[in-house]
């Protein structure tokens, strides 16, 4: 059933250490449907069953939802197709099928139809093809679960669109519109797209969101986003792939800080994502100084406010998240870790943070997990934090139910890139806007 959002509570007396019940390969991805990165070179091209002309190109217009990146609509312009009558028309006008290859595998994991759920032509001529999408929906997805690496890929894409039936036309010629071959174009993602792409001297990717600054004088806050286990490099150092993508198309963690409605909480501020080249836990004092190599960049070309930089992180990151903390104590003016290891993990006989460095923090911090979690031990790890980390919070969700769908215990960072956790009246983004170092 759908549950509200979980009260968070005051961090209580320290107690002892405790070990996780289920130990796994964090895989912080939001999705196991296939699909991927469309390649626009060769890309497919679809007759139309009427008559045929010149091409025209339709682009493949894509949503980061809750359950990570998915391709919604298909938009063809046929603005020189002639004067189509604006309006609606049959879905059954086009189909629509998708082929995605794995460019690590070279699998072909997905070779099926897509649902077509409405046609609409506006007054310019632009054509836009609505597809069925949503959690679990077959095909959807720009993403796959690689499960042998535990990594998330994007993978090439190909659509192939066939026209079936005229579009109206305004006119002599009218019930003739059809639109002759059909070539796929770019894939176009708004929300990941005004993330600007950029890489430090040390090699380290990361994607940076920055608010228009007309009108704006002063600096800004900075939210640093640590992604999951599911979204490093693969191979050595990033040698298979590290593509800086996936990190900000596998779910909303990093482009949650940069809505409209975050950015109106917050007064503007700067959003980095930086990309590990493997999984932070593996060596997490020695990824610290590279995450802080972002953040003096950020800082050198960015107007930035030393004293409101918040950092953040899921799964693997919300591990970094205290990780950072840790290793630059008073640097920070929040920390929010989401389902984060602090006990023992990937086989090590001590914990990932210890007791005493959990107790040590006095940055102001807020812990987010769902009691179902069977990735990441809440009790364990989230829980225990709480207890030692003077004056946190803490938001204990009995599962992960957004909108009315339920997903697995371990995506908790759904809410809070949905700015759902509440504490004491105040949301998590309003309360990051209050904390200053």
């Amino acid at each position: 059933m759908a549950v509200g959002p979980a009260r968070p509570a005051r961090s209580a007396h320290p107690t002892g250490s405790r070990r996780p019940a289920r130990r796994s390969v964090l895989a912080a991805a939001a999705v196991a449907a296939p699909l991927g990165l469309v390649a626009t070179a060769g890309a497919p091209v679809a007759r139309a069953t009427g008559p045929t002309g010149r091409s025209t190109t339709f682009d493949l217009h894509c949503e980061v939802l809750d359950s990570g990146e998915q391709v919604t609509t298909l938009v063809i312009d046929a603005t020189r197709r002639g004067r189509l009558l604006a309006g609606d028309a049959l879905p059954s006008t086009f189909s629509v099928s998708v082929r995605g290859t794995n460019p690590v595998s070279g699998a072909v994991v997905v070779d099926t139809e897509r649902t077509v759920t409405a046609v609409t032509v506006d007054r310019a001529g632009t054509v836009t093809i609505t597809l069925e999408h949503g959690y679990g929906v077959e095909g959807a997805s720009t993403l796959d679960y690689l499960a042998d690496e535990g990594r998330n890929v994007q993978l090439d894409l190909e659509y192939t669109v066939l026209q079936h039936s005229p579009l109206p036309a305004n006119g002599k010629g009218a019930g003739s519109a059809w639109l002759g071959e059909l070539t796929q174009g770019d894939l176009v993602s708004p929300e990941v797209d005004a993330f600007t792409s950029h890489v430090t001297d040390s090699g380290m990717n990361y994607r940076l969101f920055s608010p228009a600054t007309r009108g704006r004088s002063r600096a800004l806050p900075l939210v640093i986003w640590l992604h999951g286990g599911g979204e490093g490099g693969i191979g050595e150092g990033g040698a298979v792939r590290y593509d800086n993508e996936v990190h900000l198309r596998a779910n909303r963690g990093a482009l949650g800080p940069a809505t409209a409605e975050a950015q109106e909480i917050l007064g503007g501020a700067h959003v980095v994502a930086p990309q590990c080249t493997s999984a932070w836990m593996l060596d997490g004092p020695a990824f610290a100084p590279l995450v802080s190599e972002v953040i003096a960049e950020v800082q050198r070309t960015r107007r930035v406010d030393p004293d409101r930089i918040h950092v953040m992180g899921c799964s693997n990151g919300g591990y970094m998240t205290l990780k950072m903390v840790v290793e630059n104590g008073g640097e920070f003016a929040s920390a929010v870790p989401i389902c984060g290891v602090v006990d023992t993990f990937y086989g090590s006989t001590d914990p990932l943070v210890s007791d005493a460095e959990l107790a040590a923090i006095r940055t102001p911090t807020w812990l987010i997990a769902a009691a179902d979690d069977t990735t990441v031990d809440p009790q364990a790890n989230t829980v225990h934090a709480h207890e030692l980390i003077e004056d946190s919070l803490l938001s204990l969700y009995d599962d992960v139910t957004y909108d009315g769908v339920s997903y697995p215990g371990h995506w908790s960072w759904i809410y809070a890139a949905r700015n759902d956790p509440r504490a004491e009246g105040e949301s998590l983004w309003g309360w990051m806007a209050a904390q200053h170092r």
